[in-house]
């Protein structure tokens, strides 16, 4: 997550200069995501984690519940955070326990009908700066110093020491391969596990500063120079295991800030772009400011690269840390909006219990104003979607779309708690037997337009 470093003053005005320009029209032009079927697909739901427990008690701090209550929720997506240090303690030694464990998660998921992402995570690098991701044996310094930042850990990124490891595994040989193969053992583990939807290949990654350089050029040629590499390499390892699942790809947090990515091809023909959407100030405790800008400038940079690349976007992350501000029930509105204009989907951060960024309390309610991210949905469309959006203050969704002439006739709602009415014209039909979802068949090629209206 992007967190307060980037409020120092200088790096500041240079990442915020484009939020001042006047919105556009944005989002023509990002191709959607599809399954097998042809199905048009939308996923929404929340990131799922455990980044206290390791070892034997690794992931012990998700349960059920969380996929459970997700799901009822009218979620029907997690992005599971799994570590690779946790996963290969020693070089070449991976854990059969930790895979264990990621399946029975991926189990929950299954019965509970959420699809999930695997997130190779890592927070400022990993355990040998006190947090979680590569291992300690995959991390070289060559001596450079770090020092703990307890009070900002993003600012622990800027250390000579972090920078200069992950230099070390973007170029070193041995680490390349050693990264390939933890995904390779990941792949070939999980390919043919219903949950799974893909694979997120390393959390926001990040590199190597040079002298003289400012921050979103760094950002770029990381991303041209070193990423992009990167990920064709990682596409690679888990095709040799799992040709049918999608590998999420996301440049480095400055995308936050309205800074269009250096990303060239990953050449996979099931690529996902998986950006963050944090705001510098808001993370750092500001309320939302509606008349900055932020939103309309992140939504230009944030599509440019799947307009060019012919991908579809899937925002990985996103939701402040104080979401009881007197701006954020409009923060919510405005997100929500932007999201639906330009992205196939996203996982809010974080489902867990309690207060910080959790979604829901002890009790499992929504903490304030994150219950406007539950809205009616269409999570599988089957034809070409003319137009999709729900109107929060009316309380109705609408969703207009030519029926595909083949494959696939039925499209899938999904709907959060309460009461809801649908109504298809076109033709089609409706037909509901579980809670919180809605199926429509309807005939091939005819224009079929769904109604949902709260109450």
């Amino acid at each position: 997550m992007l967190r307060a470093i980037l409020t120092a003053g200088a790096v500041l005005a240079a990442l915020l200069a484009p939020a001042s320009a006047h919105a556009r029209e944005t989002g023509q032009g990002v191709p959607p995501l599809t399954d097998r079927h042809g199905r048009v697909l939308t996923l929404r739901g929340w990131n799922i984690e455990d980044k206290t427990h390791r070892g034997d008690e690794a992931l012990s701090g998700i349960t059920e519940r969380h996929l459970r209550d997700l799901r009822a929720q009218g979620f029907g997506f997690a992005r599971l955070l799994v570590f690779w240090d946790d996963l290969e303690p020693r070089p070449g030694q991976y854990s059969r326990g930790y895979l264990r464990k990621i399946e029975r998660v991926l189990d929950w998921a299954h019965r509970h009908d959420v699809q999930v992402v695997i997130d190779a995570h890592q927070d400022v690098f990993g355990p040998a700066f006190g947090h979680r991701g590569i291992p300690e044996w995959a991390t070289r310094t060559d001596g450079l110093p770090f020092t703990p930042h307890p009070d900002d850990w993003f600012a622990e990124y800027f250390e000579p020491a972090v920078q200069r490891a992950f230099t070390h595994l973007y170029e070193d040989a041995d680490l390349r391969r050693a990264q390939s193969a933890m995904w390779r053992t990941l792949a070939a583990r999980f390919a043919r596990h219903p949950a799974v939807f893909g694979y997120d290949l390393i959390n926001e990654p990040m590199g190597e500063q040079r002298p003289g350089e400012d921050l979103p050029s760094a950002a770029r040629r990381i991303e041209r120079d070193q990423l992009t590499p990167m990920y064709n390499r990682l596409a690679d390892a888990v095709r040799s295991a799992d040709r049918d699942a999608w590998v999420f790809v996301e440049p480095t947090p400055i995308v936050g800030e309205g800074v269009p990515t250096g990303l060239g091809r990953v050449d996979d023909p099931r690529v996902v772009y998986a950006p963050h959407f944090y705001n510098t100030a808001m993370e750092a405790g500001a309320d939302y400011d509606p008349g900055s800008g932020w939103i309309e400038a992140y939504e230009r940079a944030v599509t440019a690269y799947p307009k060019w690349y012919r991908v579809p976007v899937v925002v990985g992350e996103w939701g402040p840390l104080n979401n009881a501000l007197p701006n954020m029930r409009r923060f919510y509105r405005d997100a929500m909006a932007s999201l639906g204009r330009y992205a196939s989907g996203w996982a809010g951060y974080v489902w867990c219990y309690g207060g910080g960024y959790c979604a829901v309390d002890a009790a499992g309610a929504f903490r304030t104003n994150k219950e406007l991210t539950a809205e009616p949905y269409a999570q599988a469309v089957a034809g070409t979607v003319r137009s999709a959006g729900y109107d929060p203050g009316a309380g109705v969704y609408r969703l207009a779309y030519r029926a595909a002439s083949h494959g696939s006739r039925t499209t899938v709602l999904s709907l959060p708690p309460g009461t809801w009415r649908i109504t298809a014209d076109g033709g089609a039909g409706v037909v509901r037997r579980a809670a919180g979802r809605a199926w429509v068949p309807a005939a091939p090629g005819s224009d079929v337009t769904v109604t949902v209206t709260r109450g």
